[in-house]
């Protein structure tokens, strides 16, 4: 297996673009990433494409082929292959990129991600986002993705005395990441005390804890590490590449506070990088909702299970902090397309690690890492980046 780089990167804003297609943004998230590797859409030998639910949110299938049509990588026959799981469609579409470069098959990839959600109406695209839980025995019984993390926010106060202003301060925190992120979907500061105000959606969770209903799209090019400095001068070394499953519903998980999934592929994904949790120096997490990132700090083992909420609140997180993240807003305030949410957070650590973030860099970062899931954590994907 040989190392791969990331030599460009491609990012839309994130929000409701009611003037763009699906179309539009991948290919706008493409050519912004080819033109940062100064190379030309002939040069690439593979796609992959993460997705979760085109075919309810815009009605078209086979979206594989379409990118590749629409994105002018036809006259070469390019294959390009959709990958999907769930939110975490983005992440192991990069992933299986990775693969391809390291394993020899291929030498220039691109990995991209896309989601057009608002073409539809909010209880449509709930619809198709439960979709990603147990349909049968979670989904059509009326168990919703807020309900399900609500229900794992309430085990993890009940066990661990996780508060609510430790819930919402995740949010605060990410909000005002986001404020300084040109993509964000929301570039708003809040307050503890609005996202306690704010609708209750499923209790605990309120509207400011959860994550919004997103279109966007991202890309990255990935090539063997020998050949990166023909294409840049700050190539991103993938030092990691892990994914891990569970079960599907959440009844029947070992623990309602931790994804097993998250531990798994970071321990393996830290094996492969012979890194410690000491040596990140930013992360970006999958904060779906407020809990999620709470969770997701502490079963990653920056913190001790119980300590992420507390953490949090001192300001641990924050930019500054002991370790920054979410620096692009996350989940919560940059938005959260479904099939692009992986590969966004590839390009923040990259910039990061380019020191390319602007407003939002964090001093000095080296490694980074990022943690995508699906679902409730059915599926997570866990990358580790380096400078």
């Amino acid at each position: 297996m040989r190392e791969v780089a990331i030599v460009g990167l491609g990012c839309t804003k994130f929000g409701e673009m009611w003037d763009k297609s699906f179309r539009d943004l991948f290919i706008e998230a493409g050519l912004m990433a080819l033109e940062d590797a100064g190379m030309s859409g002939a040069q690439v030998e593979a796609l992959y494409g993460g997705n979760m639910s085109s075919g309810i949110f815009i009605q078209q299938e086979h979206v594989g082929a379409l990118i590749a049509d629409y994105s002018g990588l036809i006259s070469n026959n390019v294959p390009s292959t959709r990958v999907e799981a769930a939110c975490a469609s983005g992440g192991l579409a990069l992933r299986s990129g990775i693969i391809a470069v390291a394993s020899e098959y291929h030498d220039i990839v691109i990995s991209a991600g896309i989601e057009k959600m608002t073409d539809i109406g909010a209880e449509k695209a709930m619809d198709a986002l439960a979709a990603a839980a147990d349909r049968e025995w979670e989904a059509a019984v009326g168990a919703t993705f807020p309900g399900l993390y609500a229900m794992m926010a309430r085990a993890h106060m009940h066990e661990f005395g996780t508060t609510r202003e430790q819930l919402a301060q995740v949010a605060v925190k990410n909000h005002y990441h986001g404020s300084m992120n040109p993509r964000a979907q929301f570039r708003n500061r809040i307050t503890i005390d609005s996202v306690i105000s704010s609708p209750l959606v499923a209790d605990p969770l309120r509207l400011f804890d959860c994550s919004p209903i997103t279109d966007g799209a991202a890309a990255v090019v990935l090539v063997p590490a020998e050949r990166a400095r023909e294409f840049t001068d700050t190539p991103i070394y993938v030092k990691a590449a892990s994914q891990a499953s569970d079960t599907i519903s959440l009844h029947d998980r070992r623990s309602l506070t931790s994804i097993d999934a998250t531990t798994v592929a970071a321990d393996r994904a830290f094996k492969t990088a012979r890194l410690e949790r000491s040596n990140i120096d930013v992360a970006e997490v999958h904060d779906c909702f407020t809990i999620a990132e709470i969770m997701a700090i502490e079963d990653l083992r920056f913190f001790e299970k119980g300590r992420g909420g507390p953490a949090t609140l001192a300001g641990d997180t924050a930019i500054g902090g002991k370790i920054p993240i979410n620096t692009s807003g996350g989940l919560k305030a940059c938005g959260h397309p479904v099939g692009a949410t992986g590969i966004k957070q590839a390009v923040e650590i990259a910039e990061q690690l380019r020191g390319d973030a602007g407003k939002r860099q964090v001093e000095g970062a080296e490694i980074g890492l990022t943690h995508n899931v699906g679902g409730t954590g059915g599926t997570v994907v866990v990358h580790i980046l380096a400078r």
